[in-house]
Parts: structure tokens; sequence; C-alpha cells
């Protein structure tokens, strides 16, 4: 049987209030589950102590069956330090589309003109400002 520690889903619409189970993998999102062994309440501020409770212990003894926590679940795990943090790497995310691209081309051309323009002209100008001073 292959085994995942999960959200289930509870609460009414807009409201949401998670059960963190362990259920076999091929049961509904919200349907039956094996054993309730903690709670996630994303509607509480991050700092609080009652967004998430976990029973580590049993978490723990899951883990040793061969339960595959979903993604959700190991970062809430790797946060409360019982796994070692993941890397994850998304470079498409930080990456900008070809339009932004384009622009910052073009914003990045019209600096350049504009800091070389008032290069060449400042020693003109700057000629007569001294001879006048004189």
């Amino acid at each position: 049987m292959a085994m995942k520690i999960r959200l289930a889903r509870g609460g009414s619409k807009k409201r949401p209030f998670y059960r963190i189970v362990a259920a076999d993998s091929r049961m509904p999102r919200d349907g039956r589950y094996i054993e309730k062994l903690g709670t996630y309440n994303p509607l509480l501020p991050k700092d609080s102590e009652e967004r998430v409770k976990m029973n580590m212990e049993r978490i723990q003894y899951w883990l040793g069956e061969g339960a595959q926590p979903t993604d959700r679940i190991s970062r809430m795990l790797e946060a409360a330090g019982v796994l070692e943090k993941k890397e994850r790497n998304n470079p498409n995310k930080g990456e900008p589309g070809a339009k932004a691209k384009e622009r910052a081309e073009e914003k990045a051309a019209k600096a350049a003109e504009a800091a070389a323009a008032p290069a060449e002209e400042a020693p003109a100008e700057e000629a007569p400002a001294e001879e006048t001073a004189e």
C-alpha cells in the first residue's frame, strides 16, 4: 500500500482548514484516511503556535513505515526540524519574459545615451561660466 502524509481539506467555502493525515495515496483527497496526525489552519498568523499542530511521534512512525510526505507537508516538517531541507530549484520563475527583457534593454540603451550626451556637453557649458566669472 502506497502511504502518503498529506493534507485533507475541511472547513467551509473560502475558510479552509486542513487535517494532516496518513492515507493511502489512491484514496480521494478529503476521503478515507488511516490516521489523523495533526491540523493546519492557514487563516491564522504565521507566528501563531495554533497554525500547525502535529503529533511528531506518529509522523515519525509513518515516515519509518515508508509513508511519503507531500511537498507542503515536507516543508512543514523541515520547518519543525524533523526532515533535512531539500534543495529546490525553479530557475525559470525569476526570469523576466521576452517583452520585459526588451523593455529593460531599451531603457539601458536610453540611459547610456543620456549619460554620454551630458558628459560631452558639460565641458562646453563650463567654459562660458568661467569666462563670466573672470
